[in-house]
């Protein structure tokens, strides 16, 4: 019974089995998620996600980085879960399409702090909550990515798994956790009609649902036996193609899938980054001025259309997800980082003058390596007649195409300096690329 192996999955795995390769991986998402919760802590929809939370109340368990302030573990999940998914800068896995820190972090942590686990604890806990997110996010990829945000629905076995491995479960009750998991995994594409606030939700609530699974099953409130493969189940009922090879295939055998993980270093949708990527290179190495483009060509996989084919962008959210204003913000101010995404810029004539001239294109080819590689075309033509072509396969930050530790440090500080200082910066770096040696989780953000 596929649930049942991973429940066996989960609570055999310990920490010992881990290399460290995979333990340094775990590290730097953790960093990495860090930055993105204290940064998106400062937006708006977080902060309206923070009144909410202290409205509710509830006993002190659990922190929220942002703020500092404590509240329940399972409130902590969701908040935390919300606002690191904001800026647009949190990590995500290919083959899976799936923002695995945001969802499965969040969930982790708290319980971490809840129970008083330390660092080896949220190490391994965190690396099996990615490898089920993943695995789920695998076996239903692309088909079930039209309609459904992977981060919402299969992050929330990945929240479930880790809270429940932090919580001690039994193969029994990690069977029910990931079954109630798995019938509260939600969360739908239709925000991006708006540029709304729901895409935030959607690993907030994975991470909330995920812990609230596994702390009802450390009660022995049960679930569905059979949630994955069940004939009316998640995979049936999410996806009109699946596979459930891909859940088990390989599992526990070698390598972990957190170290699949890609880090992104442009503030928008993964999928705009390849496209990026390629016009930042074009203007370096070729000298490209904004004045002198007629028009730009972009050829991508279906899903990069089926999300980020918006030129006209009517408010900041939306404009990260907008392929054609990504690129020439990207062409215009050499970058994407998180200021560049200002309403000076969503409504800069240069920038709205060019974004009509961007066409998209479904490349067949492209499309075929999808979503093992996530390939981009770009052709800049100039006014004088003259063509820039160039093209990735794999957006900076990918396995294959990956940043530096050093990078990775220097993103958190840019992003939380302002907020906590240079003191509390280096200290939090030093301790976190260290996760292994803390002895208790509240030792964070003491």
């Amino acid at each position: 019974m596929l649930s049942k192996q991973l429940a066996d999955f989960i609570c055999h795995v310990n920490y010992a089995n881990l290399s460290e390769k995979t333990v340094q991986m775990t590290e730097l998402a953790f960093l990495d998620w860090l930055g993105s919760a204290v940064a998106g802590g400062q937006k708006e929809p977080a902060q309206k996600c923070f009144r909410v939370i202290r409205a509710l109340g509830g006993v002190p368990q659990a922190t929220l980085p942002a703020t500092g302030e404590k509240t329940s573990c399972i409130n902590a999940a969701l908040a935390n879960g919300v606002s690191s998914h904001i800026i647009e800068l949190d990590d995500v896995h290919k083959a899976s399409i799936l923002h695995a820190g945001a969802a499965v972090i969040p969930a982790a942590l708290a319980v971490a702090e809840m129970t008083g686990a330390g660092g080896r604890q949220l190490i391994t806990a965190i690396v099996v909550g990615y490898e089920i997110a993943i695995r789920v996010g695998e076996s239903v990829t692309p088909s079930h990515y039209y309609f459904w945000h992977t981060t919402g629905t299969c992050g929330t076995f990945g929240a479930a798994a880790a809270a429940g491995k932090l919580l001690g479960l039994n193969p029994e009750q990690m069977v029910w956790a990931l079954g109630n998991a798995g019938t509260q995994a939600a969360g739908l594409w239709e925000f991006l009609a708006d540029g709304a606030m729901s895409k935030h939700l959607h690993p907030g609530k994975a991470a909330q649902n995920g812990v609230l699974a596994a702390l009802m099953a450390r009660e022995d409130f049960t679930g569905a036996s059979r949630i994955l493969e069940g004939e009316k189940g998640f995979c049936r009922a999410t996806a009109p193609r699946f596979d459930l090879n891909k859940i088990t295939d390989g599992l526990g055998q070698s390598t972990y899938k957190i170290e699949e993980n890609s880090f992104k270093i442009h503030s928008s949708c993964r999928h705009t980054h390849p496209a990026v990527d390629v016009t930042l290179d074009l203007v370096k190495r070729y000298g490209i001025r904004f004045a002198e483009v007629k028009d730009i060509a972009v050829g991508a996989y279906k899903t990069a259309l089926d999300i980020t084919d918006n030129h006209q962008p009517a408010n900041l959210y939306a404009a990260k997800f907008s392929l054609p204003f990504c690129v020439v913000l990207a062409l215009k101010a050499g970058h994407c980082n998180p200021d560049d995404f200002s309403e000076e810029n969503l409504f800069d004539l240069e920038i709205r003058g060019l974004m009509p001239k961007v066409t998209l294109n479904l490349d067949p080819q492209l499309n075929a390596l999808h979503p093992e590689r996530w390939p981009a075309t770009v052709k800049i033509t100039t006014r004088s007649g003259q063509v820039y072509e160039g093209r990735t396969d794999y957006p900076r930050g990918d396995p294959e195409n990956p940043v530096t530790v050093s990078e990775l440090a220097e993103k958190f500080k840019t992003l939380v300096m302002d907020i906590w200082g240079e003191t509390k910066v280096k200290r939090v770096i030093e301790t976190i690329l260290a996760l292994d040696k803390v002895e208790q989780i509240t030792q964070l953000f003491e």
